[in-house]
């Protein structure tokens, strides 16, 4: 059996997958999934958000350890979780099956404004400084999401507003996570496992050619999603479950 474990990115926590695990679970029925949460995020909002990717590696092993979740592991992460999982490959490969990297960006293979597209930047400082649980929730769908109609996306945003208001995510937490995304470097060496990178090409977040660079610096496959946005477990599950299935047989009849 493998064992999955789904990370999230910036501020998110394990419920924000929504329908995704059930889809990947449809499309891979002999694997087990995990979702944990990171440091300072969903059940662990208490906890202080780790200062640098490192550290939120090692509370990731920590967390499995204590459930008796013992590696390999096969890795699905979006954005931050994508440079978790990178530096877990980094550190401990030994434990890792294989990634699946979605929409994440890193240095030194991407400059800073596509990592974080600059157009954002007053709208989140914003948000940061002075905006309510409400106005946070809309941006950030509007930033990670291409799909729904107005009162799909109005049921969204009041559903991750009764997340937030369960388990609060601290502004303290907030900086401390995008501080450990903005300082993390991309290891001298590519990883050494099988990895695939999938991104949405209308990601409002993430310039989609942050994902590019690696694929041809990495010399991994990319499958580039045409419409969707960032969180394209959320815009497309189906598709994220279809072509990891897809690269898994791929993978084993190679």
């Amino acid at each position: 059996m493998q064992r999955w474990i789904l990370l999230r990115g910036l501020v998110r926590e394990q419920r924000h997958w929504g329908a995704f695990p059930a889809q990947l679970a449809a499309a891979l029925p002999d694997a087990q999934l995990i979702t944990p949460d990171l440091p300072g995020n969903g059940s662990r909002c208490h906890e202080a958000s780790p200062t640098s990717v490192a550290q939120m590696v090692e509370a990731c092993r920590q967390q499995l350890q204590q459930q008796g979740m013992a590696p390999p592991y096969s890795l699905l992460a979006l954005s931050l979780g994508g440079m978790v999982a990178v530096e877990w490959a980094a550190r401990y490969p030994q434990e890792l099956a294989r990634c699946v990297l979605v929409n994440t960006s890193m240095r030194p293979y991407s400059p800073f404004y596509q990592r974080l597209r600059w157009q954002n930047y007053g709208a989140i400082a914003r948000q940061l400084l002075l905006g309510s649980l409400s106005e946070q929730e809309t941006l950030v769908l509007r930033l990670t999401s291409a799909a729904g109609d107005a009162a799909s996306r109005a049921a969204l945003v009041q559903q991750w507003l009764s997340y937030q208001q369960e388990f609060p995510v601290t502004r303290r937490n907030a900086l401390r996570q995008l501080w450990s995304a903005a300082r993390f470097r991309a290891p001298p060496q590519r990883p050494q496992l099988p990895t695939l990178l999938l991104a949405g090409a209308a990601d409002q977040l993430v310039d989609p050619r942050c994902s590019q660079k690696l694929a041809q610096a990495w010399q991994v496959p990319l499958l580039l999603h045409p419409t969707a946005g960032h969180d394209l477990p959320l815009d497309d599950g189906a598709w994220v479950a279809a072509r990891i299935a897809d690269w898994l047989m791929h993978d084993k009849a190679a």
